[in-house]
């Protein structure tokens, strides 16, 4: 484990053990509570003619004008409806913390209303609707999470956009973002003889067929059956690359994190199966950002013993902490 936080270790569920049952576990059990906060769409125009959807979720308890939020980003074929970011947000908005959930292009609520993709270095969309916060929550501190896929266009954009990003977000955290998409996309290849290479790419090719111009798939003989393949076939010629090795290089996180400034959390696992954590081991960190690499906890599983939080889904209450960290240290104080 590699750590220079004060976060308590995570002991997996003694019937959940290893990177693959995390990983599996994680994306199957939801653990969704049910919530009643007021949730408004929010539109936001994007330069290319395209729209991202912002699902903008207040507190039941009151909110005034100056009360934190946060924004959540989420990963590879999900939406702002995945399991873990509506089980996030709904405990940060127990904290009375406002939650901002942000679709990618064409995901979810966004839907149908963009012709171009969505990739892992969309960093000037979540420009864009970063900008929209300031407007709707004058002289509130901004927090940021983004998992998986969302991680590393979260930390590409605090480092592509160190001092706009200084202004614009408080804290922020990625949890296992893939900071080197050509090396994980080579080890999603290898781990469960190719299960989850073939589950993502069916999973992409799913929500392309589902909501993107049909065009794009007009020539598609067969889906694709390899991640990289169908980066080669869509992806990189729709988004400007010369091929899948270029999007990779182009968009992977790894070489911004030295320029970020925003105190910055990643969070990862080493039995992630998706992400190799020597890649965040050997990462340039500025002071700014800190490292917790679990012993076990998967790719967003961190399914647990019961212990000092208040259910078992561990990562939740590390982003929760991150987020709120007098209370943290408060907490850490008292149990010791």
């Amino acid at each position: 484990m590699s750590t220079n936080t004060p976060y308590p270790p995570f002991r997996p569920h003694p019937l959940v053990v290893g990177g693959h049952l995390q990983t599996i576990f994680g994306a199957w059990i939801t653990g969704t509570q049910k919530t009643r906060e007021i949730s408004i769409r929010r539109h936001i125009e994007l330069d290319d003619g395209d729209q991202l959807v912002l699902m903008d979720d207040f507190p039941a308890s009151r909110w005034k004008d100056g009360d934190p939020v946060a924004v959540l980003l989420h990963g590879l074929g999900g939406s702002a409806e995945s399991p873990h970011i509506r089980r996030i947000a709904h405990k940060l908005r127990e904290q009375g913390i406002r939650t901002f959930r942000l679709n990618l292009r064409g995901c979810g609520a966004g839907e149908g209303l963009s012709k171009n993709l969505y990739h892992a270095g969309r960093s000037e969309d979540l420009q864009s609707a970063m900008e929209v916060i300031p407007r709707l929550c004058p002289g509130s501190q901004v927090f940021l999470a983004g998992f998986s896929l969302g991680g590393n266009i979260v930390l590409k954009w605090l480092g592509e956009h160190s001092e706009t990003a200084v202004s614009l977000v408080d804290r922020a955290i990625a949890v296992n973002p893939p900071v080197d998409l050509g090396a994980c996309t080579a080890a999603v290849q290898r781990r469960a003889f190719g299960f989850y290479d073939r589950y993502f790419a069916k999973m992409m090719f799913r929500q392309l067929c589902n909501s993107f111009d049909k065009s794009l798939i007009a020539n598609a003989i067969d889906a694709p059956r390899r991640i990289i393949c169908f980066d080669e076939a869509f992806t990189a010629p729709r988004s400007g690359f010369r091929s899948a090795a270029h999007y990779y290089d182009a968009c992977s996180a790894a070489p911004y994190i030295s320029r970020i400034n925003v105190p910055t959390m990643i969070l990862s696992a080493e039995d992630d199966p998706l992400i190799p954590a020597k890649i965040l081991h050997d990462l340039e960190r500025p002071s700014a950002v800190q490292l917790h690499i679990a012993e076990s906890g998967g790719h967003l599983g961190y399914f647990g013993c019961t212990g000092d939080d208040p259910d078992r889904w561990w990562a939740d209450w590390r982003v929760i902490d991150w987020f709120t960290r007098e209370s943290t240290e408060a907490r850490l104080k008292f149990a010791a």
